[in-house]
C-alpha cells in the first residue's frame, strides 16, 4: 500500500523506517519545517537519519540534466526543503553536507526587536510578581502575552492572575492539540485577555492583537527573545516588550543590550547598559593591560 504524503515527526518517522512500516526509496522531497527549532532541541542526529533514507542521485549538480524537473523525477533524485525562523551554524552545515547549491529564500523575515518599544527591569525573583501586576493595572488593551520558561510556572502564575480577576489563559506543552487551539480561541475580548506561555507560543502561532509582551522570564537565548516580541505589532501595529531580569540571565544580558541599542525607539537602562555582564560577549577571554600601556579601541 502506497502514500503520496507522509506527515511525521522526526522521532516517529524513525521508528517506522526503521521497522521497515515504510520506505523512502521513491521519495522525491522531505520538507523539514522549524529545522532550526528540530536542531537547536537536539533532533539533529534524528534528521540526518531520516536524510540518509533518501535516494541519492549520481548527476553532477552544475548539468542540465540535473536541473530539469522530470529528468529528476525520473531518476528519483531527492529534493530537500528547510523552513525556518533563524539560520544558525549547525543548520548551515547541516544544508552543505546533504543540498547541492542550495538557494537561501528570505520570506517575510522575522521582525527585528527594535520595530518595537523595549522596557527592562532589573529585579530579583521575588519582586517580578509585584511588578507584573503593578504594570497590568496600567491598562494595556488585550491581548497580553506573558512568556514563562516552565510549563509549571506557566500553570502557577495563570492560577495567581486568575484570583487577581484577570482572565487568564494558558499554552505550553504539556497541553494537546485540542486545549492549545481551545486556548487561542478565547484569546478575545469578553473572554481571556492574558496568554501565559512558554515558548510553545514563541514561533509557528500566529496571535491577533497582541499589544504587550512580558518576558516573565527571560528566555534563554537572543533568538527566542527575538521570537517572543514578535507576537505583537504585527500588520503595522505597535507593541510593548517588558522585560525582567534577575541574576540567572548573566549569559543573555550582552546581546539583549546589543539588541535594545539597535532599537530607534527604545533606551537601554543603566542598571543594564553599566551591568558587569553586559560588557563583553559570553565567553569572551579578557586581558589585563599591562602598565603604562595604552589601548585603543
Amino acid at each position: 500500500m502506497c502514500c503520496e504524503i507522509v506527515i511525521a515527526t522526526p522521532g516517529h518517522l524513525i521508528d517506522v523506517l526503521e521497522n521497515r512500516y515504510l520506505a523512502l526509496s521513491c521519495c522525491t522531497y522531505v520538507v523539514l519545517d522549524e529545522a532550526d527549532r528540530m536542531i537547536d532541541v537536539g533532533f539533529e542526529p534524528d534528521v540526518q537519519k531520516i536524510l540518509e533514507h533518501m535516494p541519492v542521485s549520481n548527476q553532477k549538480p552544475d548539468t542540465d540534466e540535473s536541473e530539469d524537473p522530470e529528468k529528476m523525477l525520473a531518476n528519483f533524485e531527492s529534493g530537500k526543503l528547510m523552513f525556518m525562523a533563524t539560520k544558525p551554524p549547525a543548520v548551515e552545515h547541516l544544508a552543505r553536507s546533504y543540498l547541492r547549491r542550495p538557494a537561501v529564500v528570505y520570506i517575510d523575515p522575522a521582525r527585528k526587536p527594535h520595530e518595537h518599544v523595549e522596557q527592562v527591569f532589573l529585579m530579583s525573583e521575588s519582586e517580578k510578581r509585584k511588578k507584573l501586576l503593578a504594570i497590568l493595572k496600567q491598562g494595556f488593551d488585550p491581548a497580553i502575552t506573558i512568556f514563562v520558561n516552565q510549563k509549571k510556572g506557566c500553570d502557577v502564575l495563570a492560577k495567581s492572575l486568575e484570583k487577581m480577576g484577570y482572565n487568564a489563559c494558558t499554552l505550553h506543552g504539556g497541553k494537546g492539540q485540542e486545549q492549545r487551539e481551545f486556548a487561542l480561541s478565547n484569546l478575545k475580548p469578553g473572554a481571556k485577555d492574558v496568554l501565559v506561555a512558554t515558548d510553545v507560543a514563541g514561533r509557528g502561532i500566529d496571535i491577533q492583537d497582541v499589544s504587550m509582551v512580558v518576558n516573565y522570564d527571560m528566555a534563554k537565548n537572543i533568538d527566542d527573545y527575538i521570537h517572543r516580541i514578535g507576537r505583537m505589532g504585527r500588520a503595522g501595529k505597535s507593541g510593548v516588550a517588558i522585560t525582567f531580569l534577575t541574576k540567572e540571565d548573566s549569559a543573555v544580558l550582552y546581546k539583549l543590550k546589543q539588541a535594545i541599542l539597535e532599537s530607534p525607539v527604545s533606551s537601554c537602562p543603566p542598571r543594564l547598559a553599566n551591568h558587569p555582564d553586559a560588557q563583553h560577549k559570553l565567553g569572551t577571554i579578557l586581558t589585563k593591560k599591562r602598565r603604562g600601556e595604552t589601548i585603543f579601541a
